[in-house]
């Protein structure tokens, strides 16, 4: 694993609200082709970020669920939102999923739970490592955009 990024910010979040908050204000500053790369154990708040991030994007945040045994789930907007969850996936078999060619296709921005299954991003992305503080507590590290190849964590 890299080291640790000197300018990683991190915030604490103190309930689904606020976590929900932190992914609008995140989306604001998101292009097109940008992977939201998301970090984080089982019930840490990424799909609750992802409903900010959809929010944040002028998309409804109400119909932003896990899409554990869906893979891919895309919300369409102005500007799409291809919410991917690898949880259920080896490193190697990600490839075949086609990721880079839905973004080139669809474009939107793509957000990415259990990103580490991910590989190399494949586009501009930000990284996103959300830990369980206790109750709803979260511990929010966000990792500034990085150019396509590199990791955000």
């Amino acid at each position: 694993m890299p080291a640790p990024n000197p300018e990683t910010t991190t915030i604490v979040t103190e309930s689904v609200d606020e976590t929900e908050a932190l992914g609008r204000r995140v989306a604001t500053g998101l292009a097109a082709g940008t992977l939201v790369l998301l970090y984080g154990d089982l019930g840490s708040g990424k799909t609750a970020f992802v409903r900010g991030l959809a929010a944040g994007l002028g998309l409804d945040p109400d119909e932003v669920s896990s899409p554990t045994f869906t893979l891919v789930q895309t919300y369409r907007g102005a500007l799409p939102l291809h919410h991917v969850d690898l949880y259920r996936l080896e490193p190697g078999e990600v490839p075949e999923l086609g990721l880079e060619d839905l973004l080139d296709l669809e474009g939107g921005v793509m957000a990415i739970e259990w990103a580490e299954r991910l590989g190399p991003a494949f586009g501009p992305s930000v990284g996103v490592s959300l830990r369980d503080g206790g109750g709803d507590r979260r511990i929010v590290e966000i990792a500034p955009a990085t150019a396509a190849g590199h990791s955000t964590r």
